[in-house]
């Protein structure tokens, strides 16, 4: 197995979440719930799980529209999607065929 690649960030869930935040600074809990396509339950369940792991950050706060929660990455969660994503990219590129070589099928 490829040295940086992070069961724990693999969970489709959990890659989904990071890959979101990863670009962005603090993302409101709906923005990500709808852009992931999940519940409250599931998003909840899996940013608690990043959380603990310390890969994100949670803010709460009262606004005029409600109680809002918003989600970053931490340092530590940024530098540990970075290198889950470049384990990922050294696998996939293990899986190309070179150019002198014939595709199977």
């Amino acid at each position: 197995m490829e040295a940086h690649f992070d069961e724990f960030l693999h969970v489709p869930a959990r890659l989904s979440i990071v890959a979101l935040l990863a670009p962005a600074d603090w993302v409101e809990f709906g923005f990500l719930r709808d852009s992931i396509g999940t519940s409250d339950s599931a998003l909840s369940k899996q940013v608690s799980a990043l959380a603990a792991a310390g890969y994100v950050a949670v803010r709460k706060g009262q606004e005029k529209r409600g109680r809002r929660t918003y989600v970053r990455l931490t340092p530590e969660g940024l530098r540990a999607f970075r290198r889950h994503a470049a384990a990922l990219e050294r696998i996939v590129a293990l899986a190309r065929v070179p150019p002198d070589r014939p595709a199977l099928g």
